[in-house]
């Protein structure tokens, strides 16, 4: 049995190579690549295995990410390998992390963007191919400061325009580079 340290480390790993092939390679995020070479993303890896204690650790890591300045950490993905597999789970879950947002304090200060491997955009079908811009190798809370959003999006051109954008870019995909971006949705379960 391995342990979890290397876990944590393999899981990273996928997900980091996601960030660089996916998120960045596609250019999904304008903004990710500056953090990301700058070495400023926490990568922190959960071992809860329920709400409250995921919760618990949601709170511990917007406590470091206000402590911290951005030159240290600018975002960080609080990867879950080991619950919220159904994206439905995940989905009501963003509901305990919208109210903590609030019971702490932070709306207006942080957002929390989500991924997971079966992310489904209302009103699409799975298959849709704009899903893919929010499909991740597991379950992701991304804690992102609102201030420096707002500083990168008022140098950024049409910034509405990036969804749309993010659309044709994954709909122009082959199947062979969905496989090869996103192995973990082609893999057997």
């Amino acid at each position: 049995m391995t342990s979890d340290h290397s876990n944590h480390s393999i899981v990273e790993q996928q997900v980091r190579q996601w960030l660089e092939q996916v998120v960045i390679g596609l250019n999904l995020c304008p903004f990710a690549s500056q953090p990301y070479q700058a070495q400023q993303i926490r990568f922190s890896v959960s071992n809860s295995q329920t709400a409250e204690a995921l919760l618990m650790e949601l709170a511990t890591e917007l406590t470091l990410l206000a402590t911290k300045p951005t030159r240290e950490i600018e975002t960080t993905l609080l990867i879950t390998p080991k619950m919220l597999t159904a994206f439905d789970e995940y989905n009501q879950f963003l509901n305990h992390v919208d109210a903590l947002l609030e019971q702490m304090n932070y709306q207006g200060v942080f957002q929390v963007a989500s991924f997971h491997p079966d992310y489904q955009f209302a009103g699409t079908l799975p298959e849709e191919a704009e899903n893919l811009t929010n499909r991740s190798p597991y379950p992701i809370l991304h804690l992102i400061r609102e201030a420096s959003l707002e500083r990168v999006l008022k140098h950024y051109p049409n910034p509405e325009n990036i969804p749309d954008t993010n659309i044709k870019r994954v709909s122009n995909l082959t199947e062979q580079e969905k496989q090869t971006l996103f192995p973990y949705l082609f893999a057997p379960h």
